[in-house]
């Protein structure tokens, strides 16, 4: 029988990352080693082809955290103009630093217009560590791309030998294997020995049937991020303002408030036509919905994150600016 064709981007990270200090060099790999490109990889890492054809595509070669808005273009851009070139391929997998995996992932997730899955992966340890993890999460990456099942899924994150949805996933630890959680909902399957293990599917909505179409776009609206905290004077926020933001999302305490100047700072800048969403720090459970924000003019991120609210609302702006609109389309999506 043939084999399943995946496409791989490469982006650099950890996976991608050759350190020079030994085996026991899995923390500070980057600082004098070198990141491969996906070509190397797959050579660094032949297991993976059995099973599946893969075709490397380069991109970039560096540390997730020179990834953003920008960089999302770009990689949405490469997926469906190389998916083009091989309509064949049965899915793509995106090597990724593990810092902003979970950003990149969600934004796929809510643009891609693809019939074929993405999967998103990375590594905790360096491929030249004792004991990476890069291959055997680069060849499940590689599984459940080519499985016809992943389909319809938005982008998928694939780690520790889990399946889990961009929108609930999101790294909860530094350095342990098992970083990757979805701390609401938990995985949506296992990658086994024997075969990938599915147990349930995402309900939202979510790529490719999203109304986010970015053709055209080569700038996502500013949006910015501030924290909630004891005695907090929300200065951030008017400064936001001042720097051109379109929308301000605050990680609120849970289940959603904020100081009483927080909420006079960002009801400011409301008014002046910001959108204000309002998230939680806690990194889990919903945002509950008050009187008192629905006054202010906020839209409750329900259970998204700070930095997963932050790319939906950058998107709901590229269609609305009107708090209605986008508030609806936090509940949908």
């Amino acid at each position: 029988m043939s084999k399943p064709k995946v496409l791989f981007i490469g982006t650099g990270g950890t996976m991608s990352a050759l350190g020079i200090g030994g085996p026991f060099d899995i923390m500070d790999y980057g600082a004098k080693g070198r990141f491969m490109e996906a070509d190397e990889i797959i050579r660094h890492w032949p297991q993976v082809l059995e099973k599946a054809d893969v075709v490397p595509i380069k991109y970039r070669n560096v540390a997730s955290t020179a990834l953003g808005p920008v960089e999302w273009l770009e990689i949405l851009a490469l997926c469906h103009s190389f998916l083009a070139a091989h309509p064949d391929a049965a899915g793509i997998v995106i090597g990724h630093g593990t810092a902003t995996l979970e950003e990149t992932a969600y934004f796929l997730s809510l643009t891609h217009k693809l019939a074929v899955p993405i999967v998103v992966v990375g590594a905790q340890r360096p491929s030249s560590g004792l004991a990476t993890d890069a291959p055997m999460n680069l060849a499940n990456g590689i599984r459940v791309a080519a499985d016809p099942f992943a389909r319809g899924m938005g982008a998928l994150v694939v780690l520790n030998d889990e399946i889990n949805a961009a929108r609930e996933v999101t790294k909860t630890s530094t350095s342990r294997m098992q970083t990757f959680r979805s701390p609401d909902f938990g995985v949506l399957g296992h990658c086994d020995g024997d075969k990938i293990a599915w147990y349930r599917k995402p309900l939202r909505r979510m790529a490719p049937d999203t109304e986010f179409d970015l053709s055209g776009i080569a700038t996502l609206p500013r949006v910015d991020c501030m924290l909630s905290y004891a005695g907090g004077d929300g200065v951030a926020a008017a400064a936001y303002a001042a720097a051109g933001a379109k929308g301000i999302v605050i990680g609120g305490f849970a289940p959603g408030f904020m100081s009483p100047s927080e909420a006079e700072a960002l009801g400011a800048v409301a008014k002046q036509g910001v959108a204000v969403v309002v998230a939680s720090r806690a990194g889990s459970g919903r945002v509950f919905g008050t009187q008192r924000k629905r006054e202010l003019g906020f839209i409750d991120a329900d259970n998204l994150t700070v930095q997963k609210a932050r790319i939906l609302l950058m998107l709901a702006l590229t269609r609305s600016s009107d708090p209605a609109e986008i508030a609806r389309m936090f509940a949908e999506y």
